[in-house]
């Protein structure tokens, strides 16, 4: 544990620093809320769904991340999440934030600096070989973070767009395409759904193979996670799945925003199926399903220079811009 002087115009007498640990997870979701209130991504958090961030399995928790509290009160967080497999570049994603009361008095700074810090520390243990890219997520609002990563060394390098669906009469109906069936989520088709997340963005960028362990300890082991609503593509003649929908829903959102909302995670086609309908006929199954279920809204984030031309695909079908994230990098 550090302690360090008063920053200065900082009414605090003295912050803590150290790395986060799950005992954290109230408390880390109290300030992640405190963030969305001012910064607004759509995204609210309960000591649950806190404590699914931390214990993330890809998380080194000593060497990659550092939290500031004043007294009981965290302030400030940076996460460093390296990538268990890696092909030419391995790219470390940074999360952070500072308390909306407590920013513009350098704390934001250390922060990011000790991200990039450890993002390098990670990759000399994971990936020594490789070129490493440090990256951070942000609202295309938020001018305080473009500042703080441009002091950074980090420079926009690719625009995400978060859209929404109101389902009610607004779902597009789609058929499931001749010669395949649509099957729930299970146990038994775990394993086949990441190998088409696998195979499916193996040629969109910045995405690499992601292992069994990570797949189970996140996408299909949270607590958001909902089977009832992800769904598989399959053909009927070989067995092959040909494409999926995974779907999440926080349950911390609901509460805060009276709006069910269930979020599409991954949608994807493997290569030798594309423009055959897979993805169409998932997206309106998964919406008819999500709509019988109770819920108000789908909602997805997509890269705005996806190589499949998903963007048109999902207006198509009835989804609308809801915001912008902003992707920045450094290269070492």
């Amino acid at each position: 544990m550090v302690t360090e002087s008063p920053i200065p115009g900082s009414p605090n007498p003295a912050l803590t620093w150290r790395p986060i640990v799950p005992g954290d997870a109230a408390a880390y979701a109290v300030l992640l809320n405190a963030i969305e209130d001012t910064d607004h991504f759509g995204e609210f958090y309960d000591e649950a769904a806190a404590a699914e961030l931390i214990g993330d399995p890809v998380l080194d928790l000593a060497r990659g991340t550092l939290v500031a509290f004043d007294g009981d009160v965290m302030v400030g967080y940076s996460l460093a999440a390296h990538k268990p497999l890696a092909v030419h570049t391995h790219r470390v994603m940074l999360t952070g934030g500072v308390h909306p009361a407590h920013r513009r008095r350098g704390i934001g700074a250390r922060l990011l600096a000790a991200g990039i810090a450890s993002a390098r520390q990670l990759h000399a243990i994971h990936h020594p070989g490789l070129a490493l890219a440090v990256d951070a997520q942000n609202n295309v609002r938020n001018a305080g973070a473009a500042a703080a990563y441009s002091a950074a060394g980090m420079t926009p390098i690719r625009w995400y767009t978060q859209m929404t669906h109101p389902l009610g009469e607004a779902i597009a109906d789609a058929a499931v395409p001749t010669g395949f069936v649509i099957e729930n989520h299970s146990a038994g088709t775990d394993g086949e759904f990441l190998a088409v997340r696998n195979e499916a963005f193996a040629d969109h960028w910045g995405v690499v193979p992601m292992p069994e362990q990570q797949w189970r300890g996140t996408l299909s082991g949270w607590q958001s996670f909902r089977p009832e609503l992800s769904f598989l593509l399959r053909d009927s003649a070989t067995g092959t799945a040909a494409g999926m929908i995974l779907t999440h829903s926080w349950d911390s959102d609901t509460e805060a925003t009276g709006i069910r909302d269930a979020h599409y995670m991954l949608i994807g086609t493997r290569a030798a199926y594309r423009k055959r309908g897979v993805a169409s006929a998932l997206i309106a199954h998964a919406q008819h399903a999500a709509r019988a279920a109770g819920y108000d809204r789908t909602s997805l984030e997509v890269d705005s220079a996806s190589p499949t031309g998903a963007n048109e695909l999902y207006e198509r079908v009835g989804f609308t811009v809801a915001g912008t994230q902003v992707r920045y990098t450094v290269e070492f």
